[in-house]
């Protein structure tokens, strides 16, 4: 202990010794809390719209204005034809075309049916298939309110009518931060002590004190725990760091206990920093450690169910997702913030993560090699 105690304080002297780490450790992960939930957001707006008006009618045109002031579209032109409309998507200024077919509203009254025709660009998936979303959505509801005004009530009364009542649970006002931020706090604190652990021992190899070091009696492990130690602790700071900008910022409180939330954060720093010091025993450069650490980070990040679900991931993909410790700690994050999970719900994510940092840790005290 009185040799790990001695580490240990020329570890923190270090650290504190370079100002860029200190600028790291506090100022990044304040400024990406505040700035990515702002613009990492789900809901689609803005959505281009271009309509083609055959009709001219008055029904024709409330439905245009309907779609207009429901806030998710914009207008960017009216052409007489799809033939004269589709060079806007070509430019990408039109996501999608409506064509409102002549006879539109005379269809609708004596008919009672009018097919309606959307084209969309779909070069950006998402975008595409949310803005048709919402497009049909409008044009149902609208549909549905004609059907009111037109029909004979108690004609329209005769159909059996299902009237669904639905509630949001753990998220009742479905804001997306509530979402986003928990899960962009666990890239931070991974980031964070991934690069920072995966740059300390070649740091220490670059500058040539990796050799003093060597021909000491110290052990191994004293070694591999006095690199990691002092980065737990930062990583816990961290970590703090974002629960207060979360609260200030947000108005994000957790719902379960912190408690639950910094036993699985310590958990997991440690197979975090673990990783990161294996990586930085393999490397003999601090530029090799960076390039290999962001490699895998941005793996971890893709595949870690932040952006996308990982139940809606290929097999293969859901396979490698469970070696993935950002999954495990970002599911974490979101139970317990938002459900108000306890130690016992997210044992299963624990057990795993703990597995990670004795697996990583025991590989990195192995591979590190000492000589005297």
């Amino acid at each position: 202990m009185r040799t790990l105690r001695f580490l240990l304080q020329k570890e923190f002297k270090q650290i504190f010794r370079n100002r860029s780490i200190l600028v790291m450790i506090v100022v990044m992960p304040v400024v990406q809390l505040i700035l990515l939930p702002l613009a990492a957001n789900y809901e689609v707006k803005n959505i281009n719209l271009c309509v083609v008006d055959r009709d001219h009618s008055s029904t024709s045109q409330k439905l245009v204005g309907k779609i207009a002031s429901s806030g998710y579209f914009k207008l960017t032109g009216n052409r007489a034809t799809f033939k004269e409309a589709f060079p806007l998507m070509e430019t990408d200024e039109a996501d999608l075309i409506l064509e409102i077919p002549a006879g539109f509203e005379r269809n609708l009254v004596r008919e009672d049916e009018q097919k309606i025709f959307v084209a969309v660009n779909a070069i950006n998936g998402t975008k595409a298939n949310l803005g048709g979303a919402y497009l049909a959505s409008i044009i149902r509801d609208y549909n549905h309110d004609f059907r009111v005004q037109w029909i004979q009530p108690s004609a329209f009364n005769q159909n059996p009518v299902i009237d669904v009542s639905s509630s949001n649970w753990f998220n009742p006002l479905l804001n997306y931060r509530m979402f986003m931020v928990p899960g962009i706090l666990a890239i931070l604190v991974t980031m964070i002590g991934g690069f920072l652990s995966a740059l300390n021992i070649v740091k220490e190899k670059e500058i040539g004190t990796i050799e003093q070091i060597n021909v000491t009696p110290l052990r191994k492990h004293h070694f591999i725990l006095g690199k990691l130690i002092p980065f737990w602790v930062l990583g816990n700071v961290v970590f703090t760091i974002g629960l207060v900008v979360s609260w200030i910022f947000y108005g994000i409180v957790p719902v379960g206990n912190l408690a639950v939330l910094y036993v699985f954060v310590g958990v997991y720093l440690l197979a975090v920093l673990g990783f990161g010091l294996l990586v930085s025993t393999f490397c003999d450069t601090q530029q090799q450690a960076m390039f290999i650490m962001y490699f895998f980070m941005m793996i971890f990040i893709l595949m870690g169910g932040l952006f996308t679900s990982i139940d809606s991931m290929p097999g293969w993909a859901q396979m490698i997702s469970r070696f993935n410790p950002v999954s495990y700690l970002i599911t974490v994050m979101r139970m317990v913030v938002l459900k108000g999970s306890d130690l016992h719900d997210v044992r299963m994510h624990l057990g795993m993560v703990a597995l990670f940092a004795v697996v990583l840790n025991g590989w990195a005290v192995l591979n590190y090699k000492k000589t005297s």
